[in-house]
Protein backbone atom coordinates (compact mmCIF):
# COMPACT_ATOMS: atom_id res chain seq x y z
CA UNK A 1 0.00 0.00 0.00
CA UNK A 2 1.55 3.56 -1.24
CA UNK A 3 1.60 6.78 1.21
CA UNK A 4 2.63 10.14 0.28
CA UNK A 5 3.38 13.03 1.96
CA UNK A 6 4.48 16.25 0.40
CA UNK A 7 7.93 17.43 2.13
CA UNK A 8 9.13 21.26 3.01
CA UNK A 9 11.42 22.82 0.10
CA UNK A 10 14.16 22.58 2.39
CA UNK A 11 13.87 18.96 3.68
CA UNK A 12 16.89 17.03 2.69
CA UNK A 13 15.95 12.95 2.63
CA UNK A 14 19.07 11.70 2.16
CA UNK A 15 20.94 14.05 5.33
CA UNK A 16 18.30 13.58 7.64
CA UNK A 17 18.81 9.40 7.14
CA UNK A 18 22.83 9.64 7.50
CA UNK A 19 22.41 12.14 10.16
CA UNK A 20 23.91 10.35 12.81
CA UNK A 21 24.12 6.03 13.28
CA UNK A 22 20.29 5.63 14.30
CA UNK A 23 19.73 4.43 10.43
CA UNK A 24 21.88 1.66 11.06
CA UNK A 25 20.23 0.74 14.57
CA UNK A 26 16.65 -1.73 14.14
CA UNK A 27 14.08 -1.55 13.39
CA UNK A 28 15.75 0.87 11.22
CA UNK A 29 17.48 -0.22 7.91
CA UNK A 30 19.30 1.64 5.10
CA UNK A 31 19.43 1.15 1.71
CA UNK A 32 22.00 3.06 0.30
CA UNK A 33 21.81 1.30 -3.21
CA UNK A 34 18.09 2.31 -3.43
CA UNK A 35 18.32 5.44 -0.78
CA UNK A 36 15.75 3.90 1.45
CA UNK A 37 15.07 4.01 4.67
CA UNK A 38 12.69 1.11 5.91
CA UNK A 39 11.28 1.18 9.54
CA UNK A 40 8.37 -0.88 11.73
CA UNK A 41 5.78 1.05 12.83
CA UNK A 42 2.98 0.34 15.40
CA UNK A 43 -0.43 1.26 13.79
CA UNK A 44 -2.88 0.25 16.51
CA UNK A 45 -3.19 -3.38 15.36
CA UNK A 46 -2.18 -6.82 16.52
CA UNK A 47 1.05 -6.74 14.14
CA UNK A 48 3.38 -3.91 13.45
CA UNK A 49 4.05 -3.10 9.91
CA UNK A 50 7.09 -2.68 8.02
CA UNK A 51 7.26 0.69 6.08
CA UNK A 52 9.70 1.51 3.49
CA UNK A 53 10.58 5.05 2.76
CA UNK A 54 12.05 6.70 -0.40
CA UNK A 55 11.80 10.25 -1.21
CA UNK A 56 11.38 12.52 -4.55
CA UNK A 57 12.34 16.70 -4.64
CA UNK A 58 8.80 17.62 -3.63
CA UNK A 59 7.62 14.33 -1.29
CA UNK A 60 8.12 10.70 0.54
CA UNK A 61 6.83 7.60 -0.82
CA UNK A 62 5.65 4.98 2.01
CA UNK A 63 5.72 1.37 1.02
CA UNK A 64 3.65 0.16 3.58
CA UNK A 65 3.80 -3.78 3.85
CA UNK A 66 -0.14 -4.19 4.03
CA UNK A 67 -3.06 -4.85 1.69
CA UNK A 68 -5.29 -3.02 3.40
CA UNK A 69 -5.40 -0.36 6.43
CA UNK A 70 -7.70 1.96 8.06
CA UNK A 71 -7.88 5.53 7.39
CA UNK A 72 -6.30 5.61 11.57
CA UNK A 73 -3.44 3.65 10.78
CA UNK A 74 -2.63 5.23 7.33
CA UNK A 75 -2.69 8.65 9.50
CA UNK A 76 -0.90 7.07 12.15
CA UNK A 77 1.91 6.14 10.20
CA UNK A 78 1.83 9.53 8.32
CA UNK A 79 2.40 11.14 12.00
CA UNK A 80 5.27 8.60 13.02
CA UNK A 81 7.25 9.26 9.56
CA UNK A 82 6.64 12.91 9.91
CA UNK A 83 7.92 12.68 13.42
CA UNK A 84 10.69 10.62 12.36
CA UNK A 85 11.94 12.77 9.89
CA UNK A 86 11.44 16.20 11.74
CA UNK A 87 9.29 16.93 8.71
CA UNK A 88 7.59 19.89 10.79
CA UNK A 89 10.70 21.21 12.27
CA UNK A 90 11.01 24.85 11.91
CA UNK A 91 14.73 25.48 10.91
CA UNK A 92 14.52 28.98 9.68
CA UNK A 93 15.84 31.04 12.68
CA UNK A 94 18.69 28.00 12.43
CA UNK A 95 19.36 28.65 8.28
CA UNK A 96 19.17 32.63 8.78
CA UNK A 97 22.27 32.18 11.46
CA UNK A 98 24.38 29.82 9.23
CA UNK A 99 23.62 32.02 5.79
CA UNK A 100 25.76 34.79 7.65
CA UNK A 101 28.78 32.12 8.02
CA UNK A 102 31.13 31.35 5.40
CA UNK A 103 32.19 27.57 6.92
CA UNK A 104 28.33 27.10 7.47
CA UNK A 105 26.65 28.02 4.71
CA UNK A 106 26.57 24.83 3.37
CA UNK A 107 23.88 23.85 5.89
CA UNK A 108 21.12 26.17 4.66
CA UNK A 109 21.74 25.56 0.96
CA UNK A 110 21.78 22.18 1.45
CA UNK A 111 19.09 22.10 3.71
CA UNK A 112 21.29 19.93 6.40
CA UNK A 113 19.98 19.63 10.53
CA UNK A 114 17.18 17.48 10.88
CA UNK A 115 18.05 14.57 12.65
CA UNK A 116 16.62 11.10 12.01
CA UNK A 117 14.90 9.65 15.84
CA UNK A 118 12.32 6.77 16.50
CA UNK A 119 9.12 7.12 16.60
CA UNK A 120 9.12 7.27 20.92
CA UNK A 121 11.46 9.03 22.83
CA UNK A 122 10.91 5.83 24.97
CA UNK A 123 13.12 3.78 21.98
CA UNK A 124 15.55 6.93 21.70
CA UNK A 125 15.97 7.01 25.41
CA UNK A 126 16.86 3.45 25.48
CA UNK A 127 19.02 3.32 22.60
CA UNK A 128 21.02 6.27 23.62
CA UNK A 129 22.00 4.45 26.97
CA UNK A 130 22.92 1.81 24.75
CA UNK A 131 25.82 3.51 23.36
CA UNK A 132 27.15 4.92 26.43
CA UNK A 133 30.55 3.69 27.73
CA UNK A 134 30.86 0.71 24.15
CA UNK A 135 31.51 0.49 21.17
CA UNK A 136 29.61 1.26 18.39
CA UNK A 137 29.62 -2.07 17.72
CA UNK A 138 27.83 -3.34 21.14
CA UNK A 139 25.65 -0.99 20.62
CA UNK A 140 24.45 -2.26 17.47
CA UNK A 141 24.29 -5.45 19.28
CA UNK A 142 22.45 -5.12 21.94
CA UNK A 143 19.83 -3.08 20.44
CA UNK A 144 19.57 -5.44 17.80
CA UNK A 145 19.26 -8.09 20.91
CA UNK A 146 16.24 -6.34 22.22
CA UNK A 147 14.40 -6.11 18.86
CA UNK A 148 14.47 -9.48 18.04
CA UNK A 149 14.30 -11.10 21.27
CA UNK A 150 11.34 -8.40 22.63
CA UNK A 151 9.75 -7.02 19.56
CA UNK A 152 6.38 -8.13 17.98
CA UNK A 153 6.53 -9.78 14.78
CA UNK A 154 5.58 -8.18 11.45
CA UNK A 155 4.25 -10.35 8.52
CA UNK A 156 7.32 -9.65 6.83
CA UNK A 157 9.41 -11.24 9.38
CA UNK A 158 10.76 -8.28 10.64
CA UNK A 159 10.35 -7.25 14.65
CA UNK A 160 9.36 -3.45 16.34
CA UNK A 161 11.31 -1.66 18.94
CA UNK A 162 9.80 -3.10 22.13
CA UNK A 163 7.32 -1.70 24.39
CA UNK A 164 7.77 -0.47 27.62
CA UNK A 165 5.51 -3.41 28.49
CA UNK A 166 7.79 -6.01 27.02
CA UNK A 167 10.62 -4.87 28.55
CA UNK A 168 9.62 -4.70 32.01
CA UNK A 169 8.14 -8.27 31.45
CA UNK A 170 11.67 -9.82 31.57
CA UNK A 171 14.36 -9.99 34.59
CA UNK A 172 17.64 -8.32 35.14
CA UNK A 173 18.95 -11.55 33.98
CA UNK A 174 17.33 -11.85 30.80
CA UNK A 175 18.86 -8.29 30.21
CA UNK A 176 22.48 -9.22 31.53
CA UNK A 177 22.34 -12.83 29.92
CA UNK A 178 20.32 -13.07 26.97
CA UNK A 179 20.47 -8.84 25.66
CA UNK A 180 23.92 -8.66 26.86
CA UNK A 181 23.51 -5.21 28.38
CA UNK A 182 25.94 -5.82 31.12
CA UNK A 183 25.99 -3.00 33.44
CA UNK A 184 22.60 -1.37 32.12
CA UNK A 185 20.55 -4.40 32.74
CA UNK A 186 18.98 -2.84 36.22
CA UNK A 187 18.57 0.31 34.19
CA UNK A 188 16.39 -0.92 31.39
CA UNK A 189 14.26 -2.96 34.31
CA UNK A 190 13.67 0.06 35.93
CA UNK A 191 13.14 2.48 32.86
CA UNK A 192 10.54 0.15 31.55
CA UNK A 193 8.44 -0.21 34.49
CA UNK A 194 8.28 3.36 35.00
CA UNK A 195 6.88 3.76 31.94
CA UNK A 196 4.74 1.03 31.38
CA UNK A 197 3.06 2.28 34.88
CA UNK A 198 2.86 5.72 33.93
CA UNK A 199 5.03 7.04 36.56
CA UNK A 200 7.64 8.71 34.16
CA UNK A 201 6.06 9.91 30.73
CA UNK A 202 9.24 10.31 28.30
CA UNK A 203 6.62 11.01 25.67
CA UNK A 204 6.28 14.60 27.46
CA UNK A 205 9.37 16.13 26.81
CA UNK A 206 8.86 16.55 23.35
CA UNK A 207 6.17 19.26 24.74
CA UNK A 208 8.31 20.46 27.95
CA UNK A 209 8.93 23.92 28.25
CA UNK A 210 11.13 23.97 30.86
CA UNK A 211 14.40 25.95 30.34
CA UNK A 212 17.49 23.66 28.77
CA UNK A 213 19.19 23.48 32.46
CA UNK A 214 16.15 21.91 34.15
CA UNK A 215 15.24 19.76 31.12
CA UNK A 216 18.40 17.98 31.55
CA UNK A 217 18.32 17.43 35.10
CA UNK A 218 14.92 15.74 34.90
CA UNK A 219 16.42 13.42 32.40
CA UNK A 220 19.55 12.48 34.44
CA UNK A 221 17.12 11.23 37.32
CA UNK A 222 16.84 8.34 34.38
CA UNK A 223 19.45 6.05 36.01
CA UNK A 224 22.18 5.00 32.80
CA UNK A 225 21.37 8.83 31.75
CA UNK A 226 24.32 11.01 32.00
CA UNK A 227 25.36 14.78 31.03
CA UNK A 228 26.14 13.43 27.17
CA UNK A 229 22.81 11.13 27.04
CA UNK A 230 21.17 13.84 28.03
CA UNK A 231 22.45 16.55 26.21
CA UNK A 232 21.76 13.73 23.45
CA UNK A 233 17.84 13.41 24.39
CA UNK A 234 17.63 16.81 24.46
CA UNK A 235 18.63 16.80 20.92
CA UNK A 236 16.42 14.00 19.87
CA UNK A 237 13.47 16.66 21.31
CA UNK A 238 14.14 19.33 18.91
CA UNK A 239 16.56 21.50 21.48
CA UNK A 240 19.48 21.95 20.74
CA UNK A 241 20.80 24.15 24.06
CA UNK A 242 23.43 21.25 24.64
CA UNK A 243 26.52 19.86 22.56
CA UNK A 244 26.27 16.10 23.28
CA UNK A 245 29.95 15.98 23.41
CA UNK A 246 31.27 12.78 23.27
CA UNK A 247 34.25 10.67 22.35
CA UNK A 248 34.03 10.80 18.78
CA UNK A 249 33.43 14.20 18.66
CA UNK A 250 36.71 14.85 20.31
CA UNK A 251 39.33 13.69 17.62
CA UNK A 252 36.68 14.91 14.96
CA UNK A 253 36.92 18.70 15.98
CA UNK A 254 40.86 18.67 17.30
CA UNK A 255 40.88 16.96 13.26
CA UNK A 256 38.90 19.24 11.39
CA UNK A 257 39.55 22.52 14.25
CA UNK A 258 42.62 21.88 16.17
CA UNK A 259 45.37 20.90 13.38
CA UNK A 260 44.94 17.21 14.98
CA UNK A 261 45.62 18.13 18.38
CA UNK A 262 43.37 17.23 21.16
CA UNK A 263 41.35 19.67 23.21
CA UNK A 264 39.26 20.17 26.27
CA UNK A 265 35.56 20.79 25.97
CA UNK A 266 35.60 23.86 26.90
CA UNK A 267 37.40 24.57 23.69
CA UNK A 268 35.07 22.78 21.66
CA UNK A 269 31.67 24.54 23.68
CA UNK A 270 33.61 28.48 22.88
CA UNK A 271 34.08 27.21 19.25
CA UNK A 272 30.38 27.21 19.01
CA UNK A 273 28.73 29.01 21.96
CA UNK A 274 27.88 32.54 18.96
CA UNK A 275 25.27 30.13 17.85
CA UNK A 276 22.85 29.75 21.53
CA UNK A 277 20.39 28.08 21.16
CA UNK A 278 21.43 26.52 18.14
CA UNK A 279 25.31 25.50 19.17
CA UNK A 280 24.05 21.70 19.53
CA UNK A 281 23.01 21.35 15.94
CA UNK A 282 25.70 23.77 14.62
CA UNK A 283 28.35 21.77 16.09
CA UNK A 284 26.75 18.24 14.41
CA UNK A 285 26.47 19.81 11.32
CA UNK A 286 30.26 20.80 11.28
CA UNK A 287 31.24 17.35 12.01
CA UNK A 288 29.11 15.35 9.97
CA UNK A 289 29.89 17.24 6.82
CA UNK A 290 31.56 15.26 4.66
CA UNK A 291 29.10 12.40 5.50
CA UNK A 292 27.62 13.10 2.28
CA UNK A 293 28.69 14.38 -1.05
CA UNK A 294 26.07 16.75 -1.88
Amino acid sequence: MLITIKTPQNFNFKRTVVSHGWCELLPFEFNKERWSLISVLDVGTKEPVSVEITATKRELRIDANAKTLSQRAVEKIKRDVRHILRLDDDLSEFYALMKDEQNFAWVASTGAGRLLRAPSVFEDLVKTICTTNCSWGLTDKMVSNLVNHLGKKTKDGRRAFPTPEAMAGVSVEFYKDVIRAGYRAPYFKELAERVASGELDVESWLRSELPAKEFLREVKKVKGVGPYAAEHILRMAGRYDGLAIDSWVRPTFAKKHNNGEPCDDKRIAKHYERFGKWQGLALWCDMTQDWIED
